[in-house]
């Protein structure tokens, strides 16, 4: 029996219905690497999100997901994006709509409940505003943090930090103390060749530059050389007394010269034991 969920709804004429639902409350739409994006009125966001919800041929039932995106550039510098899903046609479709550090966004908990925590995570991490929503508060950081980590031109080190102080017997906030002062490294490689001299190279003598040979000139290397040198060359001797010339397990230690799965070791019938289990069968008795 093949599975009743219907398969991934391709995005042919979604733009158009969702442009005769929505009307002038849509402010641009595009289709993009597969994925549909919407772009509304934030004043009238709550009717555009039930319109998608309600009208048929869309059906976006379920809030999967809401993000932000920041644009320190612009002057409405907050994207709050929307996923939607619909369960019925099994598509997915992107709702946006932008904001700045007053303006606050309507909140869609009316709608969907789960949206309560996915507003006040937007609201943590970027300072955007949500009206409607009774309990925007921080979530994802701590009480007394200062700021919003995710907006662009929040420093990296941030504001404050915390430590447990041993004298207060708690945790304590105190302003940022860089453990070191600011240094610049020199990420070269010795190998590729540095532009300074390494430390312990100043003590080496200097290498003789490399005279080059000319083309079709004989080798400077002899053939009566090339003989000394290999008759200075020991023979290797084995280091043991009796080489291993069998298979033998008593050169070697314990175990079995086979590894006990040859075709001879296996029972007709694979209800009888293998010789190799009746042997160790009866040794164990």
């Amino acid at each position: 029996m093949r599975a009743p969920a219907p398969r991934y709804a391709p995005n042919d004429g979604v733009i158009d219905a969702a442009t005769a639902a929505l009307g002038d409350m849509l402010l641009h739409a595009q289709d993009l690497v597969g994925e549909v994006s919407l772009t509304v009125d934030r004043d009238r966001l709550v009717i555009a999100m039930e319109t998608l919800r309600d009208t048929p041929g869309l059906k976006y039932e379920m809030l999967a997901e809401i993000a932000g995106v920041d644009y320190p550039e612009r002057a409405e510098r907050f994207d709050v994006v929307y996923h939607l899903l619909s369960m019925t046609r099994n598509h997915r479709i992107r709702v946006r709509v932008t904001t700045d550090e007053e303006q606050p966004v309507p909140s869609v908990t009316g709608i969907w409940y789960n949206a309560g925590w996915l507003e006040r995570e937007v609201y943590d991490l970027y300072g955007v505003l949500f009206s409607g929503n009774a309990d925007l508060r921080r979530i994802l950081t701590d009480y007394g943090f200062r700021g919003h980590p995710l907006r662009k031109d929040f420093p990296l080190t941030g504001y404050v930090e915390m430590r447990y102080s041993e004298e207060a017997k708690r945790v304590v906030y105190e302003p940022v103390k860089l453990a070191q002062d600011f240094r610049t490294f020199d990420f070269m490689s010795p190998w590729e060749g540095a532009e300074y001299v390494l430390p312990g190279d100043e003590k080496a003598a200097a290498p003789k530059p490399a005279v080059a040979q000319a083309p079709g000139a004989p080798s400077p290397v002899t053939a009566d050389q090339v003989k000394r040198a290999d008759d200075n060359v020991k023979a290797a001797e084995p280091q043991v007394d009796k080489p291993k010339t069998t298979d033998s397990t008593a050169q070697s230690g314990a175990g079995k010269p086979h590894p006990g799965n040859q075709p001879e070791s296996k029972p007709v019938d694979p209800d009888v034991p293998s010789p190799d289990a009746t042997t160790k069968s009866a040794e164990n008795k």
